[in-house]
C-alpha cells in the first residue's frame, strides 16, 4: 500500500482526470455506488471509479497499479459471489459505458462493457435481430459472454461465447489491446469462457441472428403433478426443434393477476416454454403441455426483450446459487428432482430450475474452454430470500440439490451459475487441459494476478 500522502495526491489526480465520477468511502453516493443486487455482499472498496470511456479505464488501472491496490471490475454487478466488489481496493465500474451500436447489414453489435441484457436486446429488437443473452434483463453482457453465456436462445443460436467476434481490452499494465480471430488469437481463445481474468473488457462485438418472431407458454401446475410435468417437458424438448427452449421450475406462486388465489404463496410447478418463432409453431410444440391439467397459463407471441424480463432476480434480496450439468434426464432423476422440491424454502424467491441444452450448443466450436456444452440438461438451484435468518436453510437446500443429482452429474459446470465454490470448481468450469492453457495466457497478460476478483485462474 502506498504512503498516505501519495495515495491522497493520486486520488485527487484521478478525480481531476476522469470524465466519470470517483467515490471514496466518505463521499456522498459511495454507499449507493457499492451496492450490488445480492444483499449478502457488503464490501467496502477504497475507491470506486465510474468510468465514462476506455480512457477512464486506462487511467483507473494505472492508478491502482501505482498504489498497489487490488482491482475488481463491475459490469452488471450480477455475480452471485459479489465479484464486482472488493474490500480496500479499486472498483472499476463500467455501468456508464452501456452504448450498443447495431450494424444490421453486417448483423453485428458493438456492446459497451457496462451494458446489460436490456441495453443489448432493446437495441437489436427494432432490427428483428438478436443473439444469445442471459435469462435476466439486468445481467451484464460482458461478464455473461466472457463466462460462456447460456440463455433462452442458446439451443437456436449457440452459446453467447460462440457469437463473440471481438473484444477491446485494457490489460493489467494499462494498455489497450484488441482480441479477435486475427489479432491476439490466444487471448481471444481465452476470453471464450475465461471471464475477466485477463483485463477489463471495454467493448465486445457480437454476431446477431434474425429473430422475426418469439413466443412463450408459461403454465402453472399443482406441485404433485411435477414428475409428470417434467417428463412431458423433457419429451417435448428432446423430440422438438431447436427453436424450443425454456425450463421447468418449482417456485413460490407470486401474487400476480394471472395466478389463482389458491396457489399464491405456496409451492407451484411451472413450465416456461420459449420458442424462437411464431405462436402457431410454438403451440404445436407445446400441445402435450397444454393438454395436461394446469391451473394458469400465459400463451402467445411476446417480444424477446420482454421475455428477458420475466424472471428478473429483484435487487436487495439474498442470493446463493449453484448448478450441476447432467448426463441425461432419466425417470429416476426426474423423481429425485421432484421429491427435493418439497423441501424447497417456501415462501421465498427461491427457484428449483431445470434447463435444457442441446440443439446448437454441442455443435459449437469444441476447442473453446466451455466443457459443459455436450450436456443435455442442467439443474440450477437458485436460492433467493429476504430474511438473514433464512441463510442457513436456503444455502443448505441448494447444496442438497447438488448432492441429490451428483450421480448423474458430468462434473462440468457453467461458472456464471455458481458463486465461489473453490479452485476445483473453476477447473471443472473450464476443463483441465483448457485450464493449463489458460494459465499460460494469464501469465502472459496478468502475471501479478491483478484481476483476481473472478473465477480466478492464477498465473504460473
Amino acid at each position: 500500500m502506498a504512503p498516505f500522502s501519495k495515495a491522497r495526491a493520486a486520488l485527487a489526480a484521478l478525480r481531476e482526470d476522469l470524465a466519470g465520477e470517483v467515490y471514496a468511502s466518505d463521499d456522498p453516493g459511495y454507499d449507493d455506488a457499492r451496492t450490488v443486487f445480492n444483499a449478502m455482499i457488503d464490501r467496502r472498496p477504497a475507491v470506486i471509479a465510474e468510468c465514462a470511456d476506455e480512457t477512464d479505464v486506462v487511467r483507473s488501472v494505472r492508478f491502482a497499479r501505482d498504489l498497489d491496490l487490488p482491482i475488481a471490475v463491475r459490469g452488471g454487478g450480477h455475480s452471485v459471489a459479489g465479484m464486482a466488489l472488493n474490500d480496500n481496493g479499486l472498483v472499476i465500474d463500467l455501468r456508464r459505458m452501456h452504448e450498443v451500436a447495431v450494424d444490421p447489414a453486417a448483423r453485428t453489435a458493438r456492446v459497451g462493457g457496462g451494458a446489460t441484457m436490456s441495453h443489448l436486446d432493446r437495441a437489436t429488437e427494432p432490427h428483428r435481430l438478436a443473439t444469445t443473452g442471459g435469462r435476466a434483463s439486468t445481467t451484464g453482457v460482458g461478464g455473461f459472454v466472457l463466462g460462456g453465456g447460456s440463455g433462452w436462445l442458446d439451443r437456436t443460436f449457440g452459446l453467447a461465447v460462440d457469437n463473440l467476434l471481438g473484444v477491446d481490452l485494457v490489460t493489467a499494465d494499462g494498455q489497450t489491446v484488441r482480441a479477435n480471430s486475427e489479432q491476439n488469437p490466444d487471448l481471444f481463445w481465452a476470453l471464450h469462457g475465461g471471464g475477466g481474468n485477463f483485463g477489463v473488457a471495454t467493448a465486445l462485438t457480437l454476431r446477431l441472428h434474425e429473430l422475426p418472431a418469439f413466443a412463450v407458454a408459461l403454465l402453472l401446475y399443482r406441485p404433485e403433478h411435477g414428475p409428470e410435468v417434467i417428463r412431458v417437458y423433457r419429451d417435448v424438448i428432446e423430440t422438438g426443434p431447436r427453436e424450443a427452449s425454456g425450463g421447468v421450475l418449482y417456485l413460490t406462486a407470486p401474487p400476480e393477476e394471472f395466478v389463482p388465489g389458491h396457489l399464491v404463496g405456496g409451492l407451484t410447478c411451472a413450465v416456461l416454454l420459449t420458442y424462437a418463432g411464431t405462436e402457431d409453431d410454438m403451440r404445436k410444440v407445446a400441445q402435450p403441455l397444454l393438454a395436461m391439467p394446469h391451473e394458469a397459463e400465459i400463451v402467445g407471441a411476446m417480444p424477446y426483450a420482454d421475455v428477458q424480463c420475466m424472471i428478473d432476480d429483484p435487487p436487495g434480496m439474498r442470493n446463493y446459487w449453484s448448478a450441476e450439468y447432467l448426463t441425461g434426464l432419466p425417470d429416476e432423476l426426474v423423481d429425485v428432482l421432484a421429491t427435493r422440491a418439497w423441501s424447497m424454502p417456501v415462501p421465498t424467491g427461491t427457484q428449483h430450475v431445470l434447463f435444457p441444452l442441446g440443439g446448437a450448443i454441442p455443435e459449437g466450436p469444441a476447442h473453446y474452454p466451455v466443457p459443459y456444452r455436450d450436456s443435455p440438461w442442467v439443474v440450477h438451484p437458485f436460492g433467493v430470500w429476504a430474511d438473514p435468518e433464512d441463510d442457513e436453510r436456503c444455502v443448505r437446500w441448494v447444496r442438497d440439490v447438488r448432492a441429490d443429482v451428483r450421480p448423474w452429474s458430468t462434473g462440468d459446470v457453467y461458472l456464471n451459475f455458481v458463486g465461489d465454490e473453490g479452485a476445483d470448481r473453476v477447473v471443472a468450469g473450464l476443463g483441465i487441459d483448457n485450464y493449463r492453457r489458460l494459465t499460460a495466457v494469464k501469465t502472459a497478460y496478468d502475471p501479478d494476478n491483478v484481476f483476481r476478483f473472478n473465477h480466478n485462474i492464477p498465473p504460473a
